[in-house]
């Protein structure tokens, strides 16, 4: 069971043994006592243990005594070695001799004559200490060794000579005793060929002791062609077994397989790494990022995982010490290993990045080449034996990986969404077939690494619960769920649905459950849900709330509660509180004052108050109409050719046609009509007509868009913009961003592009083209003079229509 440990010990257990050991001999030098300390305590896990032995047991610097650690002894013997007198050597727990060895029994320490145990010999029948065991298990004393005490080496060189007759004698004697250096060991791997001599040829996975194994990897690297590796029962992999694993040597990684089990704090199913003070198992990774395990960086002064450890202090991964080099793929400088595959440098960005190779025309990792011509790791190398073959689907090029990312991830998906056998659930096929045909399987590796992935996919198999939204959203909240959600939506095994409502319906249930009063509750129901909801869903029709229009009516909301809770701090209601109170309001430095002209004026108009909460009109731009950095960000945008296209069509978007971020983000492919030479884009009611050259940049978007959704066919997504979400368009924030990068203030452009179109055409045209309400258009023509007067009575005047 895991011990606790004390802060101090978690921090620095180095220094509290120092400080334990110089308490008690106060004359030594510190830094040797450090020194003599870090080499006895060896690893992290390990000096934590013998520093809070210590630091529950002092007295055993003095005393010597048992039970404590091994570590414990060793300590005690380096520090007298070193000159601390005032300190113990360890004591023998049954006759009290002061050691300079130690030999541990449970967890106390004796003297070679005490320490070893006893029984009777089963030749003599002397109780004697054991020196060995013979062929039946049976206890053995020093003057009866098994076979009257032969070297068994001859006896294993004429087994081997059977199978192998070509190799001579010298040479098996030879690896015999280099598997075999002690003769305990040879007699036991005497005993072992003898009783099955066929483990020499290829059924080594059940060889009862290691020796075997080792003698077979000398056998064959002398040359042996007919003794041959065992391969690992489980993969089939010839490659070095690791453990016996009910009666069969298994290899790392199926030894890992065997013990996994899931982590209790990610639910990943892997081998524990260390168990928690309950007894839990903690997976590799989350024992990493331990807020415990970290220590100060050196480097960034910051408290993180130790990537490596110098003679400064640890280091993080950061601050790791990196070759600065060019790299061969990309150009830039930046920290780089050398490929084993070129020869030449790469960075740590191209290590993750995938392409379309431009020899093979196949979507891979890059391993070389160039950005504008990758290449994947075959048509890098193409030396026949350089790369390892995947066992699974016989995919080649790896250097140091047992199978390729795809049928890891498999496998995986298999374990998580399988039964006992493997079976998966019918409703959860799709599911894992979407994950399994990905383009890029490292992807989905990495949701499952870091992502709680596990945990989800665990809690959809067991039962019987029928995969659907109301599933999903009895699962721990959060952005691991909210991404498998749009895998699902994307996939097609759950109905899309609009999850901003679904969200702000929520948000306000739960606000308006934390009021305690019932009046409030009900008014708030009937503002919140009746009013800004209902009016919010009314605007919206069939189209899905935008993030903006849930933070508005979150906003809205958020003021009607804090004008209430205002109010009732002053013991007054909406229906007592008179004009000089919601003046003070309004003066009062309080959050969301200004926002609760909405829920003063609904309540009004429902009779639920007298107050009069005057509305604010717009009074026209308050920026800087710059006309000629419009036109000067329009013309980078219509010719820079290394600007992506998308970026340039937003941009245009916004300084030609004054739209918005949200609206252009979700503009689908159903938007733009393609008719021969011409191109229109529907903004509105009606359609415009795309002059040159930016119908030929449209024409691109549609043809090339791509987005980054690691499931699903993302080159044919509806949307002109995708985004990074299955199924989903790129968010309004994002787009805002992109443009902010390439100099260009969304919301400055849109006013800049608007005021200059209400001065040129009629505020009809403008609603009906740009797709604005009429009110904003005839708000936007005031304010640039615009004056369309005589507009109407002209064309009425006119004979041809």
């Amino acid at each position: 069971m895991p011990r606790t440990f004390a802060a101090e010990v978690l921090d620095d257990p180095i220094g509290v043994m120092v400080d334990l050991v110089l308490s008690q001999r106060p004359g030594l030098d510190r830094a040797v006592v450090t020194g003599i300390a870090g080499r006895v305590a060896g690893g992290r896990a390990k000096r934590r243990q013998l520093a809070q032995a210590l630091l529950d047991r002092p007295g055993v610097l003095t005393d010597g005594r048992s039970p404590a650690a091994r570590a414990v002894a060793e300590l005690l013997i380096a520090l007298n070695k070193a000159g601390a007198a005032h300190v113990s050597v360890p004591i023998c727990a049954e006759c009290g001799k002061r050691l300079r060895t130690v030999q541990r029994r449970g967890e106390h320490w004796y003297c070679g004559v005490c320490g070893p145990r006893r029984e009777p010999c089963s030749a003599c029948g002397q109780l004697r200490r054991v020196s060995c065991r013979d062929r039946d298990g049976e206890p053995r004393c020093s003057q009866c060794l098994p076979d009257d005490g032969r070297d068994p080496t001859p006896l294993i060189v004429d087994v081997v000579a059977q199978v192998e007759p070509t190799m001579s004698a010298e040479v098996i004697a030879a690896a015999t005793a280099a598997a075999a250096p002690q003769a305990g060991q040879r007699r036991r791997l005497a005993w072992a060929l003898q009783d099955r001599p066929d483990l020499l040829t290829g059924t080594g996975a059940a060889a009862p002791v290691p020796t075997v194994l080792r003698l077979i990897d000398r056998l064959c690297d002398a040359g042996a062609c007919t003794i041959t590796r065992p391969a690992c029962p489980r993969c089939g992999r010839v490659i070095r077994l690791h453990r016996p694993i009910g009666g069969k040597w298994l290899c790392r990684n199926c030894t890992a397989k065997t013990r996994a089990q899931p982590c209790v704090r990610c639910g990943a199913v892997r081998e524990a790494a260390t168990r928690d003070e309950r007894g839990h198992p903690v997976c590799p990774a989350c024992l990493i990022v331990d807020p415990a395990n970290q220590e100060v960086c050196v480097g960034c002064h910051r408290r993180r995982p130790v990537s490596v450890r110098t003679d400064n202090g640890p280091l993080c991964a950061t601050c790791r010490p990196v070759k600065t080099l060019t790299c061969a793929i990309c150009g830039n400088d930046g920290p780089c290993t050398v490929s084993a595959a070129t020869g030449r440098p790469w960075c740590l960005t191209c290590h993750k990045r995938w392409a379309r190779c431009t020899a093979c025309n196949r979507t891979r990792p890059i391993r070389g080449g160039t950005i504008d011509e990758p290449l994947c790791a075959e048509c890098v190398c193409d030396e026949p034996g350089f790369w390892r073959t995947c066992p699974g689907c016989g995919q080649p090029g790896r250097l140091h990986t047992s199978r390729c990312a795809r049928c890891a991830l498999q496998q995986r998906l298999r374990n998580l969404l399988g039964d006992e056998h493997g079976h998966i659930r019918p409703d959860l096929q799709q599911l894992h077939q979407a994950l399994v045909a990905i383009e890029r399987p490292n992807t989905v590796a990495a949701w499952l690494d870091h992502g709680g992935g596990p945990a989800i996919l665990r809690e959809l198999e067991s039962g019987d619960r029928v995969l659907s939204h109301e599933t999903l959203d009895e699962l721990p909240p959060g952005k691991p769920v909210e991404h498998l959600r749009s895998v699902l939506v994307a996939i097609g095994t759950v109905p899309h649905r609009d999850e901003q409502m679904i969200r702000l319906h929520r948000w306000t249930t739960d606000l308006i459950a934390t009021r305690a009063d019932a009046d409030e509750r009900n008014l708030l129901h009937r503002y919140a849900v009746w009013h800004v909801i209902r009016r919010l869903r009314s605007r919206l029709g069939d189209a899905d709330t935008t993030y903006g229009q849930a933070v508005a009516a979150k906003r809205n909301i958020k003021a009607a509660a804090a004008l209430l809770d205002w109010l009732a701090a002053r013991g007054m209601t909406l229906a007592t509180a008179g004009q000089g109170d919601l003046d003070a309001w309004l003066a009062s430095t309080q959050p969301h004052r200004h926002d609760s002209g909405n829920f003063v004026r609904w309540a009004r108009k429902h009779k639920l108050t007298r107050l009069d909460h005057a509305a604010e009109r717009w009074g026209g731009p308050t920026g800087v109409i710059d006309t000629e950095t419009r036109w000067e960000q329009a013309r980078l945008l219509l010719h820079d050719d290394t600007i992506d296209t998308a970026d340039r069509v937003a941009g245009l978007l916004v300084l030609l046609y004054a739209q918005t971020a949200a609206t252009i983000s979700q503009l689908t492919v159903d938007h733009v009509e393609i008719t021969g030479r011409q191109v229109r884009l529907r903004l509105g009611r009606e359609p415009i007509l795309i002059p040159e050259p930016l119908d030929e940049l449209v024409r691109e978007l549609v043809e090339t868009r791509a987005g980054h959704a690691a499931v699903g066919n993302r080159h044919e997504s509806r949307w002109l913009f995708p985004g990074g979400q299955p199924g989903q368009h790129l968010s309004a924030f994002r787009m805002v961003e992109r443009l902010r990068q390439l100099g260009i203030q969304a919301s400055r452009a849109r006013s800049a592009a608007l005021f200059q179109l209400a001065t040129d055409l009629p505020a009809a045209i403008l609603a009906h083209t740009l797709g604005i309400h009429i009110s904003v258009a005839t708000a936007w023509q005031r304010a640039s003079a615009g004056d369309w007067t005589t507009y109407a009575a002209e064309i009425s005047r006119r004979t041809h229509h």
